[in-house]
C-alpha cells in the first residue's frame, strides 16, 4: 500500500515563485510526476495487482497552479484539474478530503470530486440536512491473488474538524464535522465486517494537539488517538501535520494489537510504503506490518505525466511571470520575523487601506511572515514576485477590537519566541519557539504609527511593552478597526477576541490579489515608502541581535 499526503497543488518539481526547479535546504524534490515514478517502481517489484495507492488530503490548494485552476481558469467538466488528471493517470485507489480542499468553495471541490476516477472519502463530513456523510465514508477494494482467496481491504476516510472554523464561510449551515474518534467508532465496525484488512486515511496529525482552542469540541490532530481507541484498525495513513513519520506503532487499548502509522513528507517529497503480511487459515489474519518512506529526489519525473500535463503547467508559468509593474529597490522578507521590514509593511498597508474604506475608526493591520524566501527584485515585477509575499489564498476581514484586546492578541503572537536571558547574539533557531510562522502576527498603523516592543527576556504573556498609537499609550477602551485575514478571523491559531469581534469589513477580497492590484495601479513599488521601525524585538529594552543563517 502506497501513500501520499498534503500534495498542495505540486504537480511537477517546480517552484513557481522562483521560476525554476524546486530545491530546499535538504535538496528535496516535489510533485506528483515524481510520485508516479516511485509508484511504477513498486508496482514493477511486487505486481500492480498487489498494490493500492492512497492519499490523505490537501490536494487542490497551495501553489499558483492550484490557484490558477480554481480562480483564473476554473476547472469545468470539460477541463480536468491537473492534479485530478495526474492522480487518475497514476491510478490512485482512494483519497481523504483535506481541509484545504474547501478553500475555493464547494463548487470547485465537487467538480474536482467528479473528475476523479476514485472515491474522495470523508466519513466525518456530514450533511446538515440529511445527517448523512456528504462524501463517501469508505471503500472496500478486492486484491486478487493467484491460487488463493482474494484479500478485501477496507479504506475509511476521515477529515479535519477544523474545517468548520477555517472555512466557515463555505460550510456553515451546509456541513458539520464531528470528531475523528467518534466517527471512527461508528464506521470501523461496518468496514471491519466487510474487510480482511482495515486502513484509515486521516487528514489529522498523529500527535494529540489543536490550534482550535475551545472553538470546536474535537481535537485537530488525533490520528494516534484513533489508532489507540478504536478497535479493528490495522494501519493509519496520516496527513495534515506536515511531519514525516516513516513508521510508528501504537497499541490499541481494546485489542492489545499494534496499529501501524505512517506519514510521508508533504508536497510529494516522500511516498509512504506500507507492507502487510497476511496468513490464510479459514480467514485472512494480519501477521506483520511495516512501513518506510521513499524520497522522490532519487527518481526522475514520469515522462508520461509530463507529456499529459505540460500544457497546463506552461500556462501557469506564463501567468505568474507576467509583468505587473516595477520596484525601485529590492524588498526581502528574510528578516521579517525579527524586525520591521518594508515587505511586511507593504502587505499591512494594502490591507489597512481597504478596511479604511469601511470605517471611520483608526485602522491597524496584522499580517504574518508567511514566506521566508519571498523577495521582490529591483526592476521589473511579475505576478509571482508579489504573490511570493502572500502564498495563502486568504481573504481580507476587518474587525473591531479594543486596545486591551489588541494587546492580548499581540501577547499571543509574541509566543512565537523563546525566552532569552539577554540581547544575544543568537541564531534564529535559538529564539524561535515551536510556533508556525503564519501564527506570528505583526501590527501596523495606517494613519498613525502603532509602536511597541516585544521583550523576549520576559515570560510569554507579558512581553508587549510600550504599546502606543501616534505616540500616545493605548488605553484599554480605545477602539481600532483591525485588518486580518479570514483564517485568523475564523479562529485559526486560537488567537483571543478575533473570532467573536464585530465584523466591519468582509467583501471576500483575496489579499494576494489586492497586493497585485495595488502594484498594477501604482506602477512603481518603492521600498522607501514602507520604511519604518514601529516594532522591535528586545531583551530588557536592548534590541536583540539575531542571525538568520539557519
Amino acid at each position: 500500500m502506497l501513500g501520499t499526503t498534503d500534495l498542495h497543488g505540486n504537480l511537477f518539481n517546480w517552484d513557481y515563485y522562483l521560476d525554476r526547479e524546486f530545491d530546499d535546504f535538504a535538496h528535496n524534490d516535489v510533485g506528483l510526476a515524481k510520485i508516479s515514478t516511485l509508484v511504477s517502481q513498486v508496482r514493477a517489484d511486487v505486481g500492480r495487482h498487489r498494490t493500492l495507492v492512497l492519499d490523505a488530503g490537501d490536494t487542490i490548494q497551495g501553489t499558483p497552479l492550484a490557484y490558477y485552476y480554481a480562480k483564473v481558469e476554473p476547472i469545468t467538466r470539460a477541463h480536468v484539474h491537473p492534479m485530478a488528471a495526474a492522480m487518475n493517470a497514476i491510478g490512485y485507489t482512494a483519497a481523504a478530503v483535506g481541509n484545504h480542499e474547501f478553500n475555493y468553495g464547494l463548487r470547485v471541490l465537487r467538480t474536482f470530486e467528479r473528475q476523479l476516477e476514485f472515491p474522495l472519502l470523508a466519513a466525518n463530513a456530514v450533511d446538515v440536512t440529511t445527517g448523512l456523510p456528504a462524501f463517501q465514508p469508505y471503500v472496500v477494494k478486492t486484491v486478487w491473488r493467484t491460487g488463493g482467496p482474494p484479500v478485501r481491504v477496507g479504506i475509511l476516510g476521515l477529515t479535519n474538524p477544523g474545517i468548520a472554523v477555517w472555512d466557515r464561510a463555505h460550510v456553515e449551515g451546509v456541513l458539520t464535522f464531528p470528531g475523528l474518534v467518534e466517527q471512527a467508532l461508528h464506521w470501523v465496525p461496518e468496514v471491519r465486517a466487510k474487510s480482511d484488512l482495515v486502513v484509515v486515511v486521516a487528514h489529522s496529525g498523529a500527535d494529540l494537539s489543536s490550534s482550535l482552542g475551545d472553538q470546536v469540541p474535537f481535537p485537530e490532530n488525533c490520528a494516534e488517538l484513533v489508532a489507540e481507541t478504536v478497535p479493528g484498525i490495522d494501519a493509519v495513513l496520516v496527513g495534515h501535520a506536515h511531519v514525516e513519520i516513516p513508521q510508528r506503532f501504537v497499541v490499541n487499548k481494546v485489542t492489545g494489537r499494534p496499529v501501524l502509522l505512517t506519514e510521508p513528507l508533504f508536497w510529494g517529497k516522500r511516498m509512504s510504503l506500507m507492507e502487510f503480511d497476511l496468513r490464510h487459515d479459514g480467514r485472512w489474519e494480519l501477521v506483520a506490518s511495516r512501513s518506510s518512506v521513499l524520497p522522490t529526489a532519487s527518481v526522475p519525473e514520469d515522462p508520461r505525466i509530463v507529456r499529459l500535463l505540460r500544457h497546463d503547467h506552461d500556462k501557469v508559468v506564463s501567468y505568474v511571470n507576467a509583468r505587473i509593474g516595477t520596484c525601485a529597490g529590492a524588498m526581502s522578507a528574510a528578516r521579517s520575523r525579527f524586525e520591521d521590514t518594508p515587505a511586511l509593511r507593504f502587505i499591512n498597508h494594502v490591507q489597512a487601506l481597504e478596511v479604511a474604506k469601511s470605517t471611520s475608526l483608526p485602522v491597524v493591520s496584522l499580517c504574518a511572515p508567511f514566506n521566508r524566501a519571498a523577495a521582490i527584485p529591483a526592476g521589473e515585477v511579475s505576478f509571482r514576485d508579489v504573490a511570493g509575499l502572500y502564498i495563502f489564498d486568504n481573504t481580507l476581514v476587518g474587525v473591531r477590537l479594543t486596545g486591551a484586546q489588541l494587546r492580548d492578541l499581540l501577547e499571543e503572537s509574541a509566543r512565537y519566541f523563546r525566552q532569552v536571558p539577554d540581547a544575544g547574539p543568537f541564531s534564529a533557531a535559538e529564539v524561535s519557539a515551536d510556533v508556525p510562522d503564519y501564527n506570528f502576527d505583526i501590527a501596523y498603523g495606517l494613519t498613525a504609527p502603532l509602536t511597541y516592543d516585544i521583550d523576549i527576556s520576559r515570560p510569554a504573556g507579558s512581553r508587549i511593552v510600550g504599546l502606543a498609537h501616534d505616540g500616545v499609550p493605548v488605553p484599554d477602551s480605545f477602539e481600532f478597526a483591525v485588518a486580518v485575514n479570514n483564517y485568523r478571523q475564523a479562529g485559526g491559531g486560537d488567537f483571543p477576541h478575533i473570532a467573536s469581534a464585530p465584523v466591519l469589513h468582509d467583501q471576500r477580497q483575496e489579499i494576494r490579489q489586492l497586493l497585485i492590484d495595488w502594484v498594477k495601479a501604482a506602477g512603481v513599488l518603492d521600498p522607501a515608502d514602507f520604511t519604518g521601525v514601529d516594532w522591535r524585538l528586545v531583551a530588557g529594552g536592548v534590541p536583540v541581535e539575531i542571525s538568520t543563517n539557519e
